[in-house]
């Protein structure tokens, strides 16, 4: 693998940034956002050699069980460190950047060779709206976990560890519909993308993930209704952003996963 040192260099920088920011949520040591960011900031960088040598070097696109995990996860890595610096977000580095080295480990590993030829303009849209989404609202899942962290916390008068250093729990709900708001608008684009530029959706190897994306815009479109009109908040929020990211995942890598790792179509 011609980027193997690049990879190396991520993974070092990922778990090192990753670990830092668990310690400072564990309060062992003093947060350190700069530190964090500039870790992450090399890792998404040599991160994206990396991509760029696995995904889109060649004809068509490599689109492997691994090249799209390391896809996926560089881009919520990259995504977190750009709103990190505008929304008190970095907290969900601690799982997100150890993720991210797992799937550069996992890339090393077990490389694929399935290749999606002849991809259009349009086809790329879809892949990149849906990529995004996805990351969006993977983010906007580690956040809801905190959420939830905070919230058991305080229910329990613990007004110590994490809660001392996450921001007010009002923010942090307010920032967790922020992400799931984009994220859910950026699927929509996606959605509607894919009935436009595929031929056929609900097509044997597309159709589970078409269901499983559909429900899950149904979940995030439910859960903002919720919010507008019921004022969900609180372990509600948290349930139903869980169930849509899950829904997510199993949509985006299960046709992945059967043909890669059942039915060994490599």
């Amino acid at each position: 693998m011609q980027a193997l040192p690049f990879a190396i260099l991520a993974i070092v920088c990922y778990l090192a940034a990753g670990s830092w920011q668990a310690l400072a949520l564990a309060r062992r040591v003093a947060p350190r956002a700069a530190l964090v960011r500039s870790l992450g900031l090399l890792a998404v960088s040599a991160h994206a050699v990396v991509v760029a040598h696995s995904v889109f070097l060649g004809h068509g696109l490599h689109l492997g069980l691994f090249e799209s995990a390391s896809l996926f996860s560089w881009l919520i890595a990259a995504l977190l460190i750009a709103v990190s610096l505008l929304k008190p977000l970095l907290s969900v580095g601690a799982g997100l950047f150890p993720l991210a080295a797992l799937t550069l480990i996992a890339l090393m590993l077990f490389p694929s060779h399935m290749v999606e030829a002849n991809v259009s303009p349009g086809i790329v849209f879809h892949i990149l709206t849906s990529s995004v989404a996805s990351a969006l609202l993977s983010i906007a899942a580690v956040q809801a976990m905190l959420v939830a962290l905070q919230n058991h916390a305080l229910k329990r008068r613990h007004t110590r560890g994490i809660v001392q250093v996450l921001p007010a729990l009002t923010s942090m709900e307010r920032l967790l519909f922020e992400l799931i708001g984009a994220g859910l608008l950026l699927l929509t684009a996606a959605i509607v993308s894919g009935f436009i530029f595929i031929d056929n959706l609900f097509a044997q190897h597309l159709v589970h993930k078409t269901v499983f994306s559909l429900a899950a815009w149904m979940v995030f479109t439910g859960l903002l209704i919720g919010r507008h009109w019921l004022g969900w908040r609180g372990a509600r929020a948290v349930r139903w952003t869980l169930g849509g990211c899950l829904l997510l995942v199993l949509g985006y890598f299960g046709t992945k996963v059967a043909l890669q790792l059942v039915f060994h179509d490599v």
